[in-house]
């Protein structure tokens, strides 16, 4: 332990943490703007600036070491002239109309210029210009950059894609596309963690409330929107909703007031993808056996997008399953359309999803199954647009017959859950008994790679998690190298899984996977149906229109 002085307080700290982590292990707040733990600790903002005594000069917090006898000062006249001016120095490159930034009371710049008491700017604004393609779902305002680098290290750190780099020189520095590319040409898996770690509205996903809402108020359109199960545990964060409040029947209030003509539920189609992929995993079983190599789930797009443009010798053994969003905009425009009697063009199928990546996925087999995709954080706007009152909200349910969802189709938003979902209903493909419904649990958790293996009717059958696509790279390459061997792989590109979206709720410098999670599990162990199979809604759906998994009729609509 090191014995230090901070603010006049004596206090330890362990040798090797740095000033910031000391201050705030002793309940002394310093202001960081730059800083995320482990991951962007490079003093790049200046704004966790102190005064250290026979030091000249205020040095940065977040990458200085304690010392044995340093005294301390986090407010003193000096440390706050020269954190006001260094926001100051910011803001002169920062276009600050707050006004019309998504991030507007969510952003950190502007929360540190309101505690700085900054009032006036003595500096002329000088933001970069720079054009950017609006059609793509991940935006980026070069105006509103701030050169922190947090975007660079998640990516290059995290995520292990690199698309994000430091480009010019001298008082030319900034952030953009690596390589000298565009956007559209980069490996970008639109996984949305940069945007998810951008502490002002320099990245954000396209804006496609508009679309939706001429949709809604279009008397001749019948509009259909799904809620993913990941969006349940997170869409009442921003409105101030505690979690126990803001459930999905609630939420499905909401969108009544605004109007949509029916909601559904996308845990139906997630039991729908689990009839089908299990079954697929199954029939390619001898054949996995034999080859060595395994079968990956083909929920994730960001995921999806990761091994094409990564391994694409390895795009094969991905699951030919849509996605559930894919699979319900089929399942609409088919199935549902012939329930309603019309005709399957009058249709506008709308998802609510807690991913940027399923605004590209979306237009995948030439648009036809989905139109518009909102993030949890555009329906919270969409809310507030329409001074829906959240917390006087009723609990309405869901529509029938795509509106009833099993605990297994809930906790598809976990990373994890589409494995355990999927070998709950395998186990019972084979057996024809249910397996206890908690029996494939070793596979949930936060670590970015889990393994387990289990014994389906006398088959040992070897699976893997993984989630974060850093994790992921390190998992293909084991598996390409013949190092690791498995039969069946879940992959989700975001960290934790859907429930750290990079569409979901920020909060700066704080990660909720673990807590939305529970919400999810907390929802499967209470939900009287824990099976995909068991969904009586899917039942009646295979019998009424699609045969069995794996028919002819569902080849041609739920797989690619």
């Amino acid at each position: 332990m090191v014995n230090l002085q901070i603010n006049g307080m004596d206090i330890s700290a362990e040798e090797g943490s740095t000033i910031l982590e000391a201050a705030r292990n002793a309940g002394i707040e310093i202001p960081t703007l730059c800083y995320l733990k482990d991951i962007n600790e490079i003093g790049a903002c200046r704004v966790c600036v102190v005064e250290v005594e026979g030091v000249e000069r205020c040095v940065t917090a977040c990458n200085n070491l304690v010392e044995e006898g340093m005294v301390v000062y986090t407010n003193s006249r000096k440390v706050r002239t020269t954190r006001k001016t260094n926001v100051k120095l910011i803001l002169s490159q920062h276009d600050y109309r707050c006004a019309s930034c998504v991030r507007s009371g969510n952003c950190t710049l502007q929360s540190l210029a309101n505690d700085l008491n900054i009032s006036e700017m003595p500096y002329e604004i000088e933001p970069e210009k720079r054009t950017w393609d609006k059609t793509f779902p991940l935006i980026r305002d070069a105006e509103k950059c701030i050169k922190c680098m947090r975007c660079v290290q998640i990516c290059d750190k995290v995520q292990d894609l690199h698309v994000w780099d430091v480009v010019n020189t001298g008082s030319r520095t900034t952030v953009n596309v690596s390589g000298n590319r565009k956007i559209n040409e980069a490996d970008c898996s639109l996984c949305g963690q940069c945007i998810a770690n951008c502490p002002v509205g320099a990245l954000r996903e396209r804006d496609d409330v508009g679309k939706v809402l001429d949709a809604v108020e279009n008397e001749d359109i019948i509009t259909v929107v799904q809620v993913a199960p990941a969006v349940r545990a997170a869409w009442g964060e921003n409105l101030g909703l505690s979690r126990e409040f803001a459930t999905a029947r609630r939420l499905v209030g909401g969108l009544r007031k605004i109007g949509f003509d029916y909601i559904f539920d996308t845990t139906f189609s997630a039991d729908l993808t689990i009839m089908e992929e299990a079954s697929e995993f199954l029939e390619r079983l001898p054949e996995i056996k034999e080859s060595g190599l395994p079968m990956f789930t083909s929920c994730c797009p960001g995921w999806v997008r990761f091994i094409k443009s990564q391994y694409p010798q390895m795009a094969s053994r991905l699951s030919s399953a849509k996605s559930p969003q894919q699979m319900f905009g089929a399942i609409t425009k088919s199935y549902y359309a012939e329930l309603l009697g019309v005709d399957p063009s009058k249709i506008f199928c709308v998802s609510i999803m807690p991913c940027v990546a399923k605004k590209n996925e979306r237009t995948w087999d030439d648009g036809k199954d989905v139109d518009a995709v909102l993030t949890t954080r555009e329906v919270e706007r969409l809310l507030k647009a329409f001074f829906i009152k959240a917390d006087e909200l009723e609990e309405e349910d869901f529509d029938s017959p795509l509106g009833v969802g099993t605990g297994a189709g809930v906790i598809f938003g976990a990373t994890g859950g589409v494995m355990e979902a999927a070998l709950r209903s395998a186990y019972y493909f084979v057996t024809g008994k249910n397996p206890d419904a908690d029996a494939f649990k070793s596979v949930r958790g936060m670590d970015g790679w889990k393994e387990a293996e289990f014994d389906v009717a006398g088959t040992a059958v070897k699976v893997a998690v993984a989630s974060g696509l850093g994790n992921t790279r390190k998992l293909i390459d084991a598996i390409i190298a013949k190092e690791v061997v498995y039969d069946f792989v879940e992959i989700m590109a975001c960290p934790g899984g859907c429930v750290n979206g990079g569409g979901q709720p920020i909060h700066d410098g704080i990660v909720l996977k673990s807590e939305r999670a529970d919400v999810l599990y907390g929802l499967d162990s209470h939900n009287a149906l824990r099976f995909s199979h068991e969904n009586p809604e899917i039942i009646k759906c295979y019998e009424e229109y699609l045969g069995k998994p794996m028919s002819h009729r569902a080849h041609e609509l739920l797989h690619t």
